[in-house]
């Protein structure tokens, strides 16, 4: 389901002193099955974006639409809207509750008002869809590690089968291993399923290797909107607001200024390796 954002604005403490325009006149079209990556410095606004898109926050002005349908509507029915479109957010214990695992997995299921049966097998589903072990289910998810606590705060959402995954920020405070694992998983979810994600990252990194496209928020705005290859090579763009491109792509920048018959709009590792041999067999 194809989500719409026309002329989005939002104010914090609106008419008031402290007003502050944390989204200004956001225009957006995210098609189904996408997997988009949102990138932007601490307080740009990308958290307070994604929020909206499943009615958490309503925008001060403009529209939003969900399968052609606008969510302020009089009569829309945000419960449903939320089923459809899942938040994970940056820290799983804001999502995490119940006494153990897979009760804690049951809930979203269970106020659909689906029956037993039902919220158990997808309670059971999303927990193996996630690959956390079957010796957990019955523990405190709050004795769980960092990466097992985000596998079952996805689990949840993915319990509500949504039709679009938000992501805020899924990696933070993992080490290397964990948000690998975390991220393989999310686009394993997207190409078996077609669902459409949306990954809030500050990782440049992260969204190179695995997003199809990149949304660059700064103060509130949409800065560039692109696939990998062509955000990156805005990279000066970028450092002036904080952020850069992925390290491999200053590299091959540096192959390319020493008279290196490179590409230097690569940002994987991969596609640089490629490079690097292609030289070589040359």
């Amino acid at each position: 389901m194809s989500i719409i954002l026309d002329h989005v604005n939002y104010i914090y403490g609106g008419d008031t002193p402290l007003a502050v325009k944390a989204l200004d006149d956001i225009c957006l079209t995210i098609p189904d099955g996408q997997f988009l990556g949102i990138i932007g410095h601490t307080g740009s606004g990308k958290s307070t974006l994604v929020q909206h898109l499943n009615g958490l926050l309503k925008a001060s002005s403009g529209h939003i639409y969900f399968d052609g349908q606008d969510i302020y509507e009089k009569g829309y029915d945000l419960k449903a809207l939320r089923s459809k479109v899942g938040l994970v957010f940056q820290y799983p214990e804001h999502q995490l509750f119940e006494i153990d695992v897979f009760t804690d997995v049951c809930f979203g299921p269970k106020n659909l008002g689906l029956s037993q049966s039902e919220v158990q097998y997808r309670a059971y589903e999303a927990l193996k869809s996630v690959g956390l072990p079957e010796d957990l289910y019955y523990q405190s998810p709050f004795e769980l590690s960092g990466g097992q606590k985000r596998r079952v705060a996805i689990a949840g959402t993915l319990a509500m089968k949504p039709q679009v995954l938000i992501l805020d920020e899924p990696t933070a405070g993992l080490d290397p291993r964990g948000r690998d694992e975390i991220l393989d998983l999310i686009k394993k979810l997207q190409t078996e399923s077609g669902m459409t994600i949306l990954l809030v990252s500050h990782s440049m990194e992260d969204v190179a290797e695995y997003v199809d496209r990149i949304l660059v928020i700064n103060k509130g705005s949409i800065l560039l909107d692109g696939v990998p290859r062509e955000v990156f090579r805005h990279y000066q763009e970028l450092e002036q607001i904080g952020l850069a491109a992925p390290q491999v792509t200053y590299i091959m920048h540096a192959l390319r200024e020493k008279g290196l018959e490179v590409d230097d709009s690569v940002t994987t590792i991969d596609e640089a390796v490629d490079q690097i041999a292609g030289l070589f067999r040359r």
